[in-house]
């Protein structure tokens, strides 16, 4: 039987980005959708942890063949740090997607990016010149466009729904986990990377889930189990794509999530993107690929200077 990820894995680095960023977008769409299901009948914390635990289930077929001596480490405080982050930031993510149109939650998603640069100004120390403060108070205006454009202007400023709150906690997180696991793919395999997080992940998203929980119904444990699938095989194409080629490469095809999610949104739940939410979408991801692009520059350039030093 032909394994697909191998005959990916075959194919030159920038292209073999290209298919897993684009096969990461569809399956990260997917899970969108899956997790609107499964919060129609489950609180969005119970939800999170079944992702996880059966997303566990996903991985055993690969620690059986890989053998425990894939998962040996030296960095496993940085693998609980993640899966610390991504449990606030997947259950704000996954409640702002039961509460809020998915079209709208997806494009303040695209705010992360703009939200790892400043983190890495104001906590790292990094060097953020003009034209990257630039592209990031654009991105923040592109934010304000989809936020104030869904809820009637300034106006409605102080009474931002829970669900959009939750969308821009959820980025916020998003751009952590990111810096993590940029660091994390220069020394761990993707499968271990994922699935160290997900067996980190389901004992902590136990504890607030048994606050709220209950049982799924037959078609909800069937949604369950989409869910976990599309978003264990999204983190897998998504971590290879990062260490297949550089940022650059990769964010373009994220920004597809925007259209596609709302194709299947449109398709199943018959929702319609507004205008506003459209047009911050594009001027957000505008922004977060200069944003990408100026640091792929400076890294090049750095690397060119060590070399001659």
């Amino acid at each position: 039987m032909i394994n697909p990820s191998r005959l990916i894995d075959r194919l030159p680095p920038v292209l073999r980005a290209t298919v897993y960023a684009l096969l990461a977008t569809v399956f990260f769409s997917a899970m969108s959708i899956f997790i609107r299901q499964a919060s129609l009948e489950l609180h969005p914390s119970v939800v999170v942890f079944f992702r996880n635990v059966l997303a566990v289930a996903v991985m055993v077929p690969w620690l059986m063949r890989a053998g425990l001596g894939a998962m040996r480490t030296n960095r496993i405080g940085m693998f609980g740090l993640r899966s610390v982050l991504g449990l606030v930031g997947m259950t704000s993510g996954f409640w702002a997607v039961s509460l809020i149109p998915i079209s709208q939650a997806t494009a303040l998603s695209f705010t992360s990016p703009i939200f790892a640069t400043l983190g890495a100004a104001l906590v790292l120390g990094e060097v953020v010149r003009l034209r990257r403060w630039t592209a990031m108070i654009v991105g923040f205006m592109g934010a304000m466009i989809v936020v104030l454009g869904n809820n009637g202007g300034l106006a409605g400023l102080g009474t931002l729904e829970l669900g959009v709150m939750l969308a821009l906690l959820n980025a916020l997180i998003m751009a952590a986990n990111k810096l993590v696991l940029k660091s994390l793919t220069r020394t761990e395999s993707s499968e271990a990377i994922v699935t160290y997080m997900v067996l980190l992940l389901t004992p902590l998203s136990l504890v607030p889930a048994l606050f709220v929980w209950s049982w799924p119904s037959p078609m909800g444990f069937v949604f369950l189990v989409c869910l976990a699938l599309a978003g264990t095989l999204g983190h897998l194409c998504m971590t290879r794509a990062f260490a297949s080629a550089e940022v650059t490469v990769v964010l373009p095809f994220d920004f597809a999530r925007l259209p596609i999610s709302a194709a299947m949104a449109f398709l199943i739940f018959a929702e319609i993107p507004t205008f506003w939410t459209v047009i911050g979408g594009l001027v957000i991801f505008a922004a977060t690929f200069y944003i990408a692009r100026r640091e792929a520059q400076i890294a090049k350039q750095a690397a060119r200077t060590a070399a001659a030093e």
